[in-house]
């Protein structure tokens, strides 16, 4: 009964995302009924919503908003640029692929899936026109790159509320993350781009979609150094956990390698750089800094209302529920997690409600012997990547922007993110057997 509820509560929410209301709204009213449904009293299950959604903006929501503020650095100033042009230098027309997907690596790293979306495409556009090479070729590999950042590595929202709500080390997940997302975006992008070459696209070039003028581009060696020194600094502390054994060092690592602090630090270090090298573009930088905020607050909500609903699941004994059936199963919780996600993802259609209703649910998994919880932010994160289709705007957006029609659609976009979600639980599966 408690699980029969649990899906009529996803069904609602299915329904009411199709009737076009906001997740953001959604989430609340399909919390409240499924805890009043599970039988707990109307004012037990506001507390458990409320209780949720605090827990989870206090542990996410500032990471989230530096992480908005400084991927809006790296493009303003011209950084992003700056890489992708290095990177399609170095690289060279023959093995132009390999560029945009490095390419969308590095900018999607420190950058949310939208925002460095609209950036590169008029770059992927220019590529391909001067090349004389088919867009998809291109637009594949940049697409995935984006995607596999946005699933698999924190700062990005998803993995970052993920984490929180399993209490996962974000530097030891951030790494396994890396492990798992460098051969899955090879696969799902350079190799599958290859099999649409003879898929016929009208020229996508749109007059709306053209790179922002920047008279002076910062150094390339800093515009690296400055965009992945987040994830240089998370990184590091990760990896000192296991070599240095003194504690006052190892003390100095945490406090630098907090997904707070290095987020804080590289900002600072990227308005401090940015601003001497931008020869005075960067003078609307409060502005810039608010707009930014402003763009991420829809996806805190939306995410700290996943958490109202989490904590809905745990408070109404859903969770205790699931684990007493988990005890009768013979599959891996890491791949009952990535089912879960991978269903709800199809159905509801948004990767982060997919992500976060999928975290609630089998968060009772992480009880069971040997499950290591970083391994669980990752099999969650793949499977909400899983068959994007109209229910998705992500899959609009990578329609209208290249100008193709439904089923050239499903056979790149669609496809591309089935081979990701596909590839991220295989790469999260045989990393569960050697650790």
């Amino acid at each position: 009964m408690p699980l029969l509820i649990v899906a009529l509560g996803v069904l609602l929410l299915l329904v009411l995302i199709l009737l076009k209301i906001k997740p953001v709204y959604a989430l609340p009213i399909v919390s409240l009924v499924v805890g009043v449904g599970q039988g707990m009293g109307w004012f037990s299950v506001l507390q458990s919503i409320g209780l949720g959604i605090w827990d989870t903006l206090k542990s996410i929501a500032l990471v989230l908003f530096l992480g908005a503020m400084f991927g809006k650095m790296i493009e303003k100033s011209g950084a992003a640029g700056r890489i992708s042009t290095s990177l399609i230098n170095f690289f060279g027309k023959a093995n132009i692929q390999w560029a945009v997907m490095l390419t969308g690596f590095v900018v999607g790293i420190p950058m949310f899936y939208n925002a460095g979306f609209v950036i590169l495409i008029p770059l992927v556009f220019s590529i391909a026109l001067s090349a004389e090479i088919p867009i998809l070729l291109v637009g594949i590999p940049m697409a995935a790159s984006l995607s596999v950042t946005h699933g698999f590595l924190p700062p990005h929202p998803g993995p970052t509320a993920i984490a929180s709500i399993f209490q996962a080390d974000l530097g030891k997940t951030l790494l396994l993350g890396f492990v798992v997302a460098i051969p899955t975006v090879i696969l799902a992008g350079p190799i599958f781009s290859r099999t649409l070459s003879k898929v016929n696209v009208i020229s996508p070039m749109r007059k709306d979609a053209q790179t922002a003028e920047i008279k002076l581009l910062p150094p390339t060696n800093l515009s690296f150094f400055v965009a992945l020194l987040p994830v240089l600094l998370i990184g590091l502390s990760a990896l000192m956990v296991n070599i240095i054994q003194n504690k006052s060092v190892l003390a100095f690592f945490d406090f630098f390698g907090s997904p707070l602090v290095a987020l804080s630090f590289s900002l600072v270090i990227s308005i401090l750089v940015f601003q001497k090298t931008s020869g005075g573009q960067l003078k609307d930088l409060p502005i810039d800094m608010f707009q930014s905020i402003k763009e991420v607050s829809l996806i805190v909500l939306v995410i700290a209302a996943g958490g109202g609903f989490k904590q809905v699941l745990i408070d109404s004994g859903v969770g205790l529920y699931i684990k007493s059936l988990a005890q009768d199963f013979s599959l891996s919780p890491l791949l009952l997690a990535w089912s879960v996600a991978a269903l709800l993802r199809v159905s509801l259609g948004s990767a982060t409600v997919a992500g976060l209703t999928a975290a609630g649910i089998v968060l009772p998994f992480l009880s069971q012997p040997g499950v290591h919880p970083e391994l669980m932010v990752l099999a969650v994160g793949a499977g909400s990547l899983m068959f994007s289709h109209v229910n998705d705007t992500g899959f609009w957006m990578f329609k209208e922007y290249f100008n193709l029609t439904l089923k050239q659609t499903f056979q790149s976009w669609t496809i591309m993110e089935t081979i990701v979600s596909i590839a991220g639980l295989v790469g999260v599966l045989l990393i569960d057997q050697i650790i």
